[in-house]
């Protein structure tokens, strides 16, 4: 299972992944629900039919059969003798149900692995997720491989930023509000790098409701200038959940050994950014909506 802040490069990592195991002979199943995406390259025709119209004709509700059908079809991969495939599953536990991610992880994805109908050479199976309460319920099993993903280091996101058209802040300025996530370099620039603009979205998006940022004011504002205040035990855990919950921050930060995440970890601590030794804000930008709705309560 793959982890990281929403934006942060998952899905392009993932697609990249099925277009590289694709041409290593693997037959690749990949979806993603919330985006409405899939790709079926599998050898058996009938097979990738039947994968190919469930998908299709899945809608926002029909997507927890159709995430099980991937496994069902999977297995019948197997079952055909079919010895190198790949399931990548992408941000799926919004559409499945946070209470079903542990069991479709371990009872669908690892299943395949652990109970195959026939012998195989080697399956793939990720599961990628923003989602940070999902993170922890699959994180405390010891089936489960846990992997982060943070957002870009700053020498590719300056390759990224550089092919941006148009007219643009300078680059130290684009680094300092997104911290190098690409999605919200693709947001500020359809917003017409209008900060607040964004800042705004981020508010209405995550409920950062008056009700909430007064309830909390006083560890959101130390948080605001260290996200590891909310590290110590005296944080109420209903505020750590709500965070989470509302994927404004990452807790429980793992070790910067790069054998625990996918590509470059972060820094151990960049307050400049909101990055903690165990907490991190999900980029500058979710930081500052916070900061904002809290001088709001001023006026």
């Amino acid at each position: 299972m793959v982890y990281g802040p929403e934006g942060c490069g998952k899905t392009a990592w993932l697609r990249q992944s099925a277009e590289l195991l694709r041409d290593l002979g693997f037959d690749v199943i990949y979806i993603n629900p919330i985006e409405r995406d899939f790709l079926a390259e599998v050898g058996i025709e009938d097979i990738r039919r039947r994968l190919i119209e469930i998908l299709r004709e899945a809608t926002d509700n029909a997507w927890i059969k159709a995430a099980w059908a991937v496994i069902d079809l999977t297995r019948e991969l197997v079952k055909a003798g079919r010895g190198r495939i790949a399931v990548l599953i992408d941000d799926a536990f919004q559409a499945i149900g946070l209470d079903r991610a542990a069991t479709y992880v371990k009872g669908g994805l690892l299943g395949l692995i652990e109970h195959p109908p026939e012998t195989y050479e080697r399956i793939i199976a990720i599961a990628a997720t923003s989602e940070g309460l999902s993170r922890w319920e699959i994180g405390r099993h010891r089936w489960a491989s846990l992997l982060t993903m943070w957002n870009m280091p700053r020498e590719g996101f300056k390759q990224l930023y550089d092919q941006v058209p148009g007219n643009k802040p300078g680059f130290e300025e684009v680094w300092k509000l997104t911290g190098g996530n690409p999605s919200l370099l693709a947001r500020l620039y359809r917003e017409s790098w209008d900060t607040n603009l964004v800042m705004k979205r981020l508010i209405e998006e995550k409920k950062i409701t008056p009700e909430f940022t007064n309830k909390w004011r006083k560890y959101l504002e130390d948080a605001i200038n260290d996200p590891d205040t909310l590290w110590s035990p005296d944080i109420p855990e209903e505020l750590i959940n709500e965070l989470v919950r509302r994927n404004l921050i990452l807790y429980l930060m793992s070790d910067r050994d790069t054998r625990l995440w996918i590509d470059v970890p972060p820094p151990e601590r960049d307050l400049e950014l909101g990055i903690g030794r165990y907490v991190a804000w999900q980029s500058p930008l979710h930081r500052e909506a916070v900061r904002r709705a809290l001088e709001s309560l001023k006026q």
